[in-house]
C-alpha cells in the first residue's frame, strides 16, 4: 500500500513549486516507494503505540541522505517542507515524529538484515520504468571512507582502552572496581588520553605504556579471577582490551613488555581505536586513513542514466581483488549481471578474468597486472611469455629451443595453484643467451606460471590492453571517478556517520540509493550528463 496525496498538500505544493522539485518529480514521474507489507516483519507484536509506516520511513532515510540532513533535521523537514509531505503523501497538518525513530528503525533495518532491500527494491522499480537493463555495460571502484572516530597514536590507544573498560566496570560492579584500583588510577584514566598531556620523551612514554599494560592486565586478571557472570567477563569493553593487550603486549616471567614495531599483528588484524574495533589503519599512494573501504558499481550505457547497481563495504586493508567475485555474485542475485564490467588494475588478476568469464559469461575489462619479474622490465630479458607452452606435454620450450625436464603442479605462497617449471642445468650451463634468462650461476631457468586457463587469460589481457580498442573501449572507465567525486563532495560518502561495518554499509547503500534518486531524476528533466 502506498500513501495517497491528500488533495490540499496537492494544490499547496504545485502552488508552491509549479515546475516542481526533486521530491515531486520522483512522486509524479517516478513514483518511488517502498512497500509497508516487505518490511512489516520489523514490528514484533501489537503492543504500545502505532508503529510508523515503514515504506516511509525508508523513503525519508533516502531523502536525508539526499541532502545530508541528521535526524533531527530529516524529522523537521517531514514536520515542516511541503515537498517532503507532498513526496511522502502527509497531509500540511500531520506533526511529524520524534527524531530518535530514525535510529530505531535502522537498528531494525540491521537486525532484520535487509538494509540492502533500500537499494535493491530501488533497483527494480527503476528496471521497471526502462531506466536500468541486465547484460549491459558497468564500471567499478574503490575510495576509502574515514571512520567517525578521531585517530589515536599507540599510547593513546592503549589509555583509551583500559579506560573504556574501567569505565563499563564503574556502572556494572563500582564496589568491587574500588577494591581493585590505587587512588592514581583517577587521575591517570579519568581524563581522555589525549596527546597534549602525555610525556614527551621516548623513555617516559614507553614507562607510561608499560604502566598501563600493567594495570590492564592486573584488572583482566582480578576479574576473570571473579565469581562474575560470563556475561561481564565477555562483555564488548573487556574484550576489547583482552585483544588490544594481545597485539600490544608481550609477558614474560610476569613482566609485561611493549612489542617492538616487528612483532606486532598484520594491519588486516590491528585495532587502532577502542571505539571503532573494525576500523582498520591502510595506505594507498600517499594517501593513509583509519577506516573503510567502499566499492561503487554504476551502469555506464550510452543511452541510459548512470545509475549504481551495486555498493560494497569492507574493511580497509581488504584488496580490490578480492571483491570481483563479491561484486558479480550480488549483482547476479538482482539479475543485474553487465556484459562488460570496467575496473582498474586492483580488480584485475588471472583468477578473476577466468571466473568472470566461465561462472558469469562478462567480460571484465581493464589492466591486468604487468609480470614483475627483472626479465619482464628489463625489455631485454626473456620473461614467461616468450617460453612455448605445451600443456598436454606438460612440457615448455625456451627461446632456445630447450625443453623443460621438470614439470611440478604446488601451491603458492598465497595458496594458489601454480606450475613449477625447471630446465635441465647442462642445458642453462652450455646457453649464449644465459644473461638474459637468469642471474644464478649455479641454477637453471625456473618459470612459476598459473594453471592453462588463468595463463591463457592473463597473457591474452596483457596483449589486448596494448592495443588502441581496448584503449577506446578502456576510457568509459573514467566517468566512475566523477561519481565517486559526486558522492565524497555532496553526499558524505568519505566519512562515516557511524561506527562499526554494518552501520556504515548501511549509510552507504542510502547514499546509492539517494544518488540514484537524484540521478533519475535528472534523466527525467532532460538534464545533460557531463562529458566524463
Amino acid at each position: 500500500k502506498w500513501h495517497e496525496i491528500p488533495e490540499e498538500t496537492k494544490q499547496v505544493a504545485q502552488k508552491a513549486f509549479p515546475k516542481g522539485n526533486v521530491y515531486m518529480t520522483m512522486r509524479d514521474n517516478l513514483d518511488l516507494r517502498y512497500t509497508d507489507s516487505d518490511y512489516a516483519d520489523l514490528f514484533g507484536g501489537h503492543r504500545g503505540r502505532p508503529a510508523e509506516s515503514p515504506g516511509r520511513l525508508n523513503q525519508i532515510l533516502v531523502m536525508q541522505h539526499a541532502e545530508g540532513l541528521s535526524d533531527r533535521q530529516a524529522a523537521e523537514a517531514v514536520r515542516s517542507r511541503i515537498d517532503w509531505k507532498y513526496a511522502l503523501g502527509l497531509s500540511l497538518e500531520d506533526a511529524g515524529f520524534h527524531h530518535s525513530i530514525l535510529g530505531e528503525h535502522r537498528q531494525r533495518l540491521l537486525s532484520g538484515g535487509v538494509e540492502r532491500g533500500l537499494l535493491d527494491d530501488m533497483l527494480v522499480q527503476l528496471r521497471d520504468l526502462g531506466l536500468l537493463k541486465e547484460r549491459g555495460q558497468q564500471r567499478s571502484d574503490s575510495t576509502h571512507v574515514l571512520a567517525s572516530i578521531r585517530e589515536l597514536n599507540r599510547l593513546e590507544c592503549l589509555g583509551e582502552t583500559l579506560r573504556q573498560a574501567l569505565n563499563h566496570l564503574a556502572e556494572a560492579v563500582p564496589e568491587w572496581l574500588l577494591e581493585q584500583i590505587d587512588e592514581d588510577w583517577f587521575e591517570l584514566y579519568g581524563p581522555r588520553f589525549e596527546q597534549y598531556r602525555l610525556p614527551k620523551g621516548k623513555e617516559e612514554r614507553e614507562h607510561l605504556a608499560e604502566r598501563i599494560g600493567a594495570d590492564g592486565y592486573h584488572l583482566l586478571n582480578a576479574l576473570y579471577g571473579s565469581a562474575f557472570e560470563v556475561e561481564l567477563k565477555q562483555s564488548s569493553p573487556m574484550e576489547i582490551l583482552r585483544l588490544v593487550w594481545l597485539q600490544h603486549y608481550l609477558l614474560e616471567q610476569g613482566q609485561v613488555q611493549l612489542r617492538k614495531s616487528g612483532n606486532l599483528p598484520p594491519g588486516a588484524q590491528m585495532i587502532q581505536s577502542p571505539y571503532d574495533v573494525q576500523a582498520r589503519f591502510s595506505k594507498k599512494r600517499q594517501t593513509r586513513w583509519v577506516g573503510y573501504k567502499v566499492h561503487v558499481t554504476e551502469t555506464c550505457d550510452e543511452d541510459m542514466p548512470r545509475l549504481i547497481t551495486n555498493v560494497e563495504t569492507t574493511m580497509a586493508t581488504t584488496p580490490d581483488s578480492e571483491m570481483t567475485a563479491t561484486i558479480h555474485k550480488s549483482l547476479s542475485g538482482k539479475d543485474l549481471l553487465p556484459h562488460t564490467h570496467l575496473v582498474d588494475a586492483g580488480y584485475v588478476g588471472a583468477e578473476e578474468l577466468v571466473k568472470s568469464r566461465q561462472q558469469h559469461k562478462i567480460e571484465l575489462l581493464g589492466p591486468a597486472k604487468k609480470d614483475s619479474t627483472w626479465q619482464a622490465k628489463s625489455n631485454e630479458g626473456y620473461a614467461a611469455a616468450c617460453f612455448a607452452i605445451d600443456w598436454e606435454a606438460q612440457q615448455a620450450v625456451c627461446p632456445q629451443g630447450h625443453v623443460s625436464r621438470v614439470w611440478r603442479p604446488r601451491k603458492n605462497h598465497r595458496g594458489n595453484d601454480a606450475i613449477e617449471i625447471r630446465f635441465d642445468k647442462k642445458d642453462c650451463d652450455d646457453c649464449p643467451v644465459r644473461s638474459r634468462c637468469t642471474r644464478s650461476s649455479n641454477h637453471p631457468r625456473m618459470l612459476n606460471i598459473k594453471p592453462q586457463a588463468q595463463h591463457a587469460a592473463l597473457q591474452n589481457a596483457r596483449l589486448y590492453q596494448q592495443t588502441e580498442a581496448f584503449k577506446l573501449r578502456y576510457a568509459a572507465r573514467a566517468g566512475v571517478e566523477g561519481t565517486i567525486s559526486q558522492g565524497t563532495r555532496s553526499f558524505e560518502l568519505r566519512r562515516a556517520r557511524y561506527r562499526g561495518l554494518v552501520k556504515t554499509s548501511l549509510q552507504h547503500v542510502l547514499i546509492a540509493a539517494a544518488i540514484n534518486l537524484t540521478r533519475a531524476v535528472a534523466w527525467i528533466q532532460n538534464r545533460p550528463l557531463a562529458i566524463t
